[in-house]
Order: C-alpha cells, then sequence, then structure tokens
C-alpha cells in the first residue's frame, strides 16, 4: 500500500510554486527511486493544489519534509554551481569541458545512474555549448531563459542558488508545501525572482519599495531550483530556446505550464513540459481555435493551462501574475 500527500502551499497558478512542486516531485524520485513516486493537481480551496502519490505507506508531512531535507543536502549541485562561478557569463568552452566532466563522473558512478546525471542535467538546463553570442567557444554562452538577473546591482544568479541552498532548512521547506505564504524569510539575496510577487516596481507598491523589507518563500526558492533539470535548453531556429518558453514578437517571452489530473511520475511530467501540444494558439487566433486546442490537451489529462510574461525592469527580470488559458 502507499500514501498520497497534498501540498496545500503550493497555487499551481503561482510560476514559483509550480516550479516548487515539480522540484519536490524530483526530489523524492531521487529519494524513493523504487517506489515510482507521481504528481497530480486538484482544486483546494479554489487553487490548484499538487497531490503525491506513490509515498510510503507511513509518510506524512513531516515524513515528505525529512525525505526532502536529507536528500537536499547531498552536495553535488552546491559542488557544480561553485564550479560555474557567481552567475552564468561562461564561454562555450568552460560549459562544455563541465559538460564532459559530468558526464565522466556519471560513467563511473554506473551503480546509480538516476543521481550521477543530476549534474549534466543542470548544465543542459544552464545552456548549451554551440550557443554563444558570436558562434565561438570562447565567447559568453546563451543561456536559460529561467535567468532573472547576471550580476547588476549585486545580484548573482548562481551565487544566489549556492546561497539559498546553504541556507535552506526543512522549516522553510514546511511552510512553503503546507502553510499559507506569509513571506516572512529574509529574502536579500535569497530568492531567484520567478515569484511574481518578487516584482517591486515603485509604481506598483503602496509606499517606496527600497524602504520595505526584502522576504520571501525560501523554502519554495530552494525546491524551484530542483525543477530546472527538467526545463531542458536546445538550439532551435538559430537561438538556445527553454523547454516551456515562447517568444513570439510583440508578445514577448512567455512561460507556459500544464495543470494535470492524471498521477505522472518525473520522467512523464517531464515529456509533457517538452510536448509542442502545449504552446498555445497566438492571441490572433479566433476563439473557435483557442477551444480547440484546449480540447487537444484533454487526452493527454491536461485540466488547465496557466502563462506568465518574463519582462525586464531596469537590470533585472521578473515574471507577471499568471493568467488562464
Amino acid at each position: 500500500m502507499t500514501q498520497s500527500v497534498s501540498l496545500p502551499g503550493l497555487d499551481g497558478s503561482n510560476p514559483l510554486a509550480f516550479m516548487a512542486a515539480l522540484g519536490t516531485l524530483r526530489v523524492l524520485t531521487l529519494s524513493l527511486p523504487r517506489n515510482g513516486v507521481r504528481m497530480h493537481w486538484d482544486i483546494q480551496r479554489g487553487v490548484w493544489c499538487p497531490v503525491l502519490t506513490g509515498l510510503p505507506v507511513e509518510c506524512d508531512q513531516d515524513a515528505v519534509v525529512e525525505l526532502l531535507a536529507r536528500q537536499l543536502a547531498e552536495p553535488d549541485a552546491v559542488r557544480l554551481f561553485e564550479q560555474i562561478g557567481p552567475d552564468l557569463t561562461i564561454s562555450g568552452r568552460r560549459l562544455r569541458f563541465l559538460s564532459q566532466s559530468a558526464l565522466e563522473l556519471g560513467d563511473e558512478d554506473c551503480t546509480d545512474v538516476v543521481t550521477a546525471r543530476v549534474p549534466a542535467d543542470f548544465l543542459a538546463a544552464f545552456g548549451c555549448d554551440m550557443m554563444t553570442g558570436d558562434g565561438e567557444l570562447d565567447s559568453q554562452i546563451e543561456d536559460t531563459a529561467f535567468r532573472t538577473m547576471s550580476g547588476a546591482g549585486h545580484q548573482h544568479f548562481i551565487q544566489f542558488m549556492c546561497d539559498i541552498v546553504r541556507a535552506t532548512n526543512g522549516a522553510h521547506l514546511h511552510k512553503a508545501l503546507f502553510e499559507t505564504w506569509n513571506y516572512d524569510d529574509p529574502g536579500r539575496g535569497l530568492n531567484l525572482r520567478w515569484d511574481p510577487a518578487d516584482d517591486r516596481r515603485y509604481a506598483l507598491r503602496w509606499r517606496n519599495p527600497s524602504k520595505d523589507p526584502n522576504t520571501t518563500m525560501r523554502g519554495a526558492n530552494r525546491l524551484a531550483i530542483e525543477s530546472l533539470p527538467l526545463f531542458a535548453t536546445a538550439p532551435m531556429r538559430g537561438r538556445l530556446e527553454t523547454t516551456s518558453f515562447v517568444q513570439r514578437r510583440r508578445q514577448g517571452v512567455r512561460f507556459t505550464w500544464p495543470i494535470w489530473r492524471v498521477p505522472l511520475q518525473v520522467d512523464i511530467a517531464r515529456s509533457l513540459l517538452q510536448s509542442p501540444m502545449l504552446t498555445p494558439p497566438s492571441v490572433s487566433e479566433s476563439d473557435a481555435v483557442h477551444a480547440q486546442w484546449r480540447q487537444r490537451l484533454e487526452p493527454l489529462g491536461v485540466a488547465a493551462v496557466f502563462q506568465s510574461q518574463r519582462i525586464t525592469t531596469g537590470k533585472f527580470r521578473n515574471f507577471t501574475p499568471a493568467r488562464s488559458l
């Protein structure tokens, strides 16, 4: 027999919460490789919340947090992040070297193929050695559409990941997964701008945001980092594309993600994210075309699709509140 556990703290319409849900599924799969852990979404209190199945029968909220914390204590990700440096401003040659090293390490550690491929999966999500600014290996790589900062204002994408990994504990994870988000964790240097609440522009605030405390949900950011290997990058149409992102003229860059009712293992969820069927029709298309698109998603178990626009404000990127498609 197996157990199911709901994660009521995660709202599927929030891009950070969706990524945290995927990260939770992936980490539990690494922790319980023989259990066939699955995840689906259910409406609870008016929002889409993830539900985990395939857990050990004695598993409750505290046990889930303990499993996550134990697996997240493994040093592989931080070791890789430190090799990259504070930002993704690395050359194609450097990325190629790190990728080759990760593959060689995976070949040596063939007793646990899934765990051994973790560094390679992260690197594939960060960028591609063949896609650089001018096509030369010694030039800076094009990188993931999830990157929201690159050193300006002392905000460093990879360094922040390292700091989040080191600063997050089980209490942060429990708050993110099982409690209403109250944003009471210190956020300066410890959030990755994937939550629409991180858009702190002056015009959107009651008072000068520079004087407001910078707070976040640290556990959600930590788990969201673990979802990145599910969003691989690849060269397409002469540029680097990131899984689940669409870039169209006059519409900007948009992150699109599905909500599914059928329990899926992490590899099936990865395939669903990469399905071209999730790409919505252009906004200029008729209502009938959009209705037909939604109907084609029903056999896949997709119950809803959300989309958030990635915007650039000053030197940083943020994500807008999602809309249902």
